[in-house]
């Protein structure tokens, strides 16, 4: 059984804030969805949802290249 928190609607409260994430994609930009789950420590499909969540919020983009998704932040983004 997971001792990780669950917010209010009973999801799992996210290991990372957003910053890290976006300072992950940074580092590796353009990042491949693998590098930026090794960089935090997370499994891919994690790190794929939050990259999609910001893809949503318009903080990063991404790039298909053959069956692969590189991603980048949105110009403008300063976190």
């Amino acid at each position: 059984m997971s001792t990780s928190e669950r917010d209010e609607r009973g999801r799992f409260s996210a290991k990372h804030t957003d910053d890290e994430v976006v300072a992950a994609v940074r580092k590796h930009e353009p990042a491949a969805t693998s590098e930026v789950a090794d960089e935090l420590e997370i499994k891919r499909p994690s790190a794929d949802y939050r990259l999609r969540q910001l893809q949503d919020e318009g903080t990063v983009k991404s790039k298909k290249i053959g069956t692969s998704l590189a991603w980048s932040l949105t110009p403008g983004v300063e976190s």
